[in-house]
């Protein structure tokens, strides 16, 4: 007998393969005979583990140790197979693991290395089902991006063939995922709690759902932009479909390879992987000959006067002068656009609909233009390009999407997007719009932040205070709280201007069970102190984070001589007992002070001699205080770098002045010295220096003088 407890909001990763595998084998009736399963609501067990079995003998086991010991136990008891047999049973069950990881290239190895395997092969070892196939298949199911990479060629050959053959030809799985995923509808519950639905009016389709995600390859991708990623994403893979990364690269004056490749990246690291990447310009054939067949049904016409008269008139509700232009002529005018020449490049083809209309997006909107600066990914192939208007329905039409998720800022082009697959006679594409995300004293305007970079107020698009994916990433935002911030907003149309702090709070509860504990001390008027009690210096082993051993150990110097910071030193009060944090209680027996006021009217604090009291009672004392050895080897030289909203203003309006509202200084850096243990830290860790908050390091340790690590503020959601 085995009864399993499970957290419902964990990582399916980290739950799936122990319970697919104590299932199989209570169906197998081997060694399992019963198997009993209670949920928890939320991301970890009272234990902190995502899943645990206890048996009948009382042993429990959690995480992965579930699967080696179920391995372990069923290998004990199947006597027909060969110890060769086994052991190959045995290797896969560990490689399991390595399709846990959420790093693309090193996934993406491991899928090769599966998909080289699986050639020839219906299992992964023997001819039948083993608990091989279920581990590998479990973790992969549970990982949402190995999940997304095994329908991409060329893993889609064998690791695909041999994933669906295994969902298919065991319909309990899918059950016993179902079971798990709908218990107390884990999405929708989490979503209504922040009063959002995702309960939208979505097309009834036969089939998975298919979204696009189209990204203009002319900037980085910023919040806003993350919003619409996840939810294609969601909509599209809530249901086993495909989420289709769909690059809208009809303006070669804008856009670049460069850009092109990060937004890729951004993608892989908020953990979209799709199913397919397009282009539009790999369309732009097709949208040719669309455009010819658009003119030739009397329904476009070349246009002269774009950038003079013809725009005053479309304001104004005229019809152009060209309107009437013949099929005919309008064939020969685009003619000469598609050859780029200097006459070519004084039209334009406007789609002719109802330039009376209130609704301005269909006033004879462009939808094509002459452009003869050459194309990132076809050269100089082209020399005209179609709009985003014209691009959109189409390529939404041919590529088969369900639905067409959108921000509301493109509502009253949602019947110009209508007009146009009407006109060409293409499978009609439903519209859901959603609402911006629109943040306080931010800007999400591509133009502008493009002025901002390149005017130096920051220093480039990944820059802390930026709020682009890149810049929040490296600011301290973690990947699981950037997704469940954004998926709680829901589709809603509702449009609102939302506070950093919940986005900063929720990241929070992320980072603090994962973040070790160091100590820093702030250089200015550090204070030098002698302590009274200890003989010579010695280092003792401390864990990193009382409350998850799990992160291992620190190293802590005492000495005779300590640094305290000049803030905390002018809190005592001469034989007041403090406590001196991973150390003990002392008392401050003589505090010297500077002979003149400072600035400010205070008198510095010079020194202080301490007696330890190590055995007085921590809990009593009402001051912790923050200190460190001052050995040069425990002195790490570091910067803690804060930093301030580039805007003054909560929201600009549309006649405001970007330049205007910009903050002077958005950048604060304060010299201190940090604990020996940084030194071992990582670019990207992110830790808490105790009583100052969360940090994420940005540049590491070398050694050398003149070196300084550099940490940025993580901030916490407070105000």
């Amino acid at each position: 007998m085995a009864s399993f407890e499970i957290a419902t909001k964990a990582d399916l990763a980290s739950v799936l393969p122990g319970l697919l595998i104590a299932l199989h084998l209570q169906q197998e009736q081997t060694s399992l005979p019963t198997v009993s399963r209670s949920f928890h609501d939320g991301a970890t067990l009272p234990s902190k583990e995502a899943i645990q079995m206890t048996c009948g003998d009382g042993k429990t086991w959690s995480g992965k140790a579930i699967v080696r010991y179920l391995a372990e136990l069923a290998s004990r008891s199947d006597s027909n197979t060969s110890p060769q047999r086994a052991s190959s049973i045995q290797e896969w069950v560990d490689k399991s693991e390595d399709f846990f990881t959420t790093d693309f290239k090193t996934l993406r190895n491991s899928l090769y290395e599966l998909n080289n395997h699986l050639t020839l092969r219906s299992f992964i070892v023997g001819y039948h089902l083993t608990i091989a196939d279920l581990a590998v298949w479990a973790t992969i199911r549970g990982n949402r991006i190995s999940h997304s990479l095994i329908k991409q060629k060329p893993i889609q050959e064998n690791v695909h063939r041999w994933y669906t053959y295994i969902e298919d030809s065991n319909p309990w799985l899918s059950e016993a995922i179902a079971e798990l995923t709908n218990f107390g509808s884990k999405e929708r519950a989490a979503a209504s709690a922040m009063g959002a639905s995702y309960e939208i009016d979505l097309p009834q389709v036969d089939g998975p759902m298919v979204t696009r995600f189209p990204p203009e390859p002319s900037g980085y991708l910023h919040i806003g932009h993350a919003k619409a990623a996840l939810l294609n994403d969601y909509f599209a893979h809530k249901g086993n479909g495909t989420l289709i990364c769909r690059f809208d690269d009809t303006n070669p004056s804008k856009e670049s390879m460069e850009f092109q490749d990060a937004i890729l990246e951004d993608l892989k690291m908020m953990a979209i992987i799709p199913e397919k990447t397009s282009y539009s310009s790999d369309y732009f054939q097709k949208m040719y000959e669309l455009a010819i067949q658009l003119i030739k049904a009397g329904k476009a016409f070349a246009d002269d006067s774009e950038l003079g008269r013809g725009d005053e008139d479309r304001k104004n509700r005229l019809p152009s002068k060209r309107r009437n232009l013949s099929i005919e002529e309008t064939l020969e005018r685009f003619a000469d656009m598609k050859t780029g020449s200097e006459e070519g490049q004084r039209w334009c083809l406007r789609a002719r609909i109802a330039y009376d209309s209130p609704n301005g997006t269909l006033r004879d909107p462009v939808i094509y233009r002459c452009n003869l600066i050459p194309h990132h990914r076809t050269g100089r192939q082209w020399n005209i390009y179609p709009t985003y208007d014209f691009c959109a329905p189409i390529l939404d039409s041919i590529e088969n999407i369900t639905v067409a998720l959108r921000t509301n800022e493109y509502r009253d082009r949602n019947v110009q997007y209508e007009w146009m697959q009407d006109a060409l006679g293409l499978r009609k594409v439903p519209i859901w719009d959603f609402s911006r995300l629109n943040f306080i004293r931010t800007v999400l305007s591509k133009r502008k932040l493009t002025r901002i970079v390149d005017n130096g107020k920051v220093w480039g698009w990944d820059d802390p205070r930026m709020p682009t994916i890149r810049g929040i990433l490296r600011r301290g935002m973690t990947i699981p709280a950037l997704r469940e911030f954004i998926l709680r907003q829901g589709p809603s149309r509702n449009i609102l201007n939302l506070e950093w702090g919940a986005f900063w709070a929720l990241n929070k509860r992320y980072i603090d069970p994962e973040a070790a504990r160091h100590t820093a001390i702030v250089q200015e008027d550090a204070v030098s102190c002698h302590v009274i009690g200890i003989d010579s210096s010695c280092v003792a082993t401390k864990s990193k984070y009382i409350k998850n051993l799990d992160l291992g150990t620190k190293k802590v110097v005492y000495d005779k001589t300590i640094l305290l910071e000049q803030v905390d030193a002018q809190s005592l009060a001469e034989n007041e007992e403090v406590t001196l944090m991973n150390w003990g209680n002392a008392y401050a027996r003589r505090i010297s002070r500077a002979e003149q006021p400072d600035e400010t009217g205070k008198y510095k604090v010079t020194g202080i001699e301490f007696e330890l009291h190590l055995e007085g009672d921590v809990k009593k004392t009402k001051k912790k205080i923050s200190w460190l050895a001052t050995m040069s080897s425990n002195l790490i030289p570091v910067d803690l770098v804060s930093f301030d909203y580039l805007i003054t203003k909560d929201r600009l309006e549309k006649e405001d002045t970007l330049e205007d509202f910009l903050e002077p200084d958005t950048e604060f850096r304060t010299r201190a010295f940090a604990d020996c243990n940084v030194r071992e830290l990582s670019r990207g860790a992110i830790i808490q220096f105790e009583r100052k908050g969360y940090y994420k390091l940005d540049v590491e340790y070398k050694s050398g003088e003149g070196s300084r690590m550099v940490f940025f503020d993580v901030p916490s959601g407070k105000a």
